[in-house]
């Protein structure tokens, strides 16, 4: 025996025609795509709706995302955009292990003079100094090659 309801999702016409917008256009990522779709499946302006198990076979998903979206439609207000778009994180899940004061350290010993017997830095000569720098966290040549592209440097 199924449950009883226990939010309701109610869509206007204008939010009913984003929401159809959204899924037929498919350039859109596939999680807002399948959110919208329940959206519409569970709109009670449109007639009865079908059970939540009923509607997560139709979307191909499962029965707790359909609760989960018609929680967070209740919990947002009926804001859809709120709903089918992804959060954006306060902060990263990892602290970035290069601070802009490494970044400046890097750039500014790749535009120092290449030590005696060489005509430029290479990206492993440039590791290797680094990894005699006090102060400077282990980094891969990659890494310090990726740092200085992004500080628009090139040191060869």
């Amino acid at each position: 025996m199924p449950r009883p309801k226990q939010f309701t999702v109610s869509l206007t016409e204008k939010d009913r025609a984003e929401l159809t917008r959204v899924v037929r256009s498919g350039t859109r990522p596939a999680r807002m795509i399948v959110r919208a779709r329940i959206l519409l499946a569970l709109d009670e302006t449109q007639g009865t709706v079908s059970d939540r198990r009923v509607i997560a076979e139709r979307v191909g998903t499962s029965e707790g995302t359909v609760y989960l979206v018609a929680k967070q439609f209740d919990a947002a207000g009926g804001n859809i955009d709120e709903v089918i778009t992804r959060k954006k994180r306060a902060t990263p899940p990892i602290e970035p292990k290069i601070t802009g004061d490494v970044e400046a350290r890097l750039i500014a010993l790749a535009c120092t003079e290449p030590p005696e017997g060489r005509s430029r830095w290479t990206l492993r000569l440039l590791e290797k100094h680094v990894a005699l720098t006090e102060g400077m966290p282990p980094m891969d040549h990659s890494t310090i090659g990726r740092v200085l592209k992004r500080g628009l440097s090139n040191p060869t």
